[in-house]
């Protein structure tokens, strides 16, 4: 079944946030494919804020390749971004795999970069820009 959520401006993201969490059921590897500047680090933020981490405490992890973060509940969620990564084997290094089977919630920005390394089970959402920049969050489970 395909899914399709608009999110109109920045105004409505924690909105749609809610809504693509409510729709994505279990799913806890989630990667998120975008052009530069569509919005992964934004929606992601969003996603963070509405399962009640610190608003303070999300930024990109460009440089660290992952974050980790608390939920309010106590749960752990990992943000990743891939966009600096060469080889699957640095990817490797960070130890991802046991970042993926930790059960723990783990958004992926620039998948791409390690498309090889993904599980099955991962939720890849396209997030697209519009004409009138409102974005798209698409994809299919």
């Amino acid at each position: 079944m395909e899914h399709r959520i608009i999110i109109p401006s920045l105004g409505s993201i924690e909105d749609a946030a809610k809504s693509f969490l409510a729709e994505i059921g279990q799913a806890k590897i989630i990667a998120f494919y975008a052009p530069m500047g569509a919005g992964k680090t934004t929606f992601t933020a969003a996603l963070c804020r509405v399962l009640g981490v610190r608003e303070d405490a999300v930024s990109s992890p460009t440089f660290a390749i992952v974050n980790e973060y608390r939920a309010a509940g106590g749960s752990t969620i990992y943000h990743f971004d891939f966009y600096r990564i060469e080889k699957p084997e640095e990817a490797l290094d960070t130890g991802l795999y046991d970042y993926l089977d930790s059960g723990s919630l783990c958004l992926l920005e620039w998948p791409e970069n390690i498309e090889d390394l993904l599980p099955d089970e991962t939720l890849r959402v396209k997030i697209t820009v519009q004409p009138d920049g409102s974005r798209v969050l698409t994809w299919t489970d």
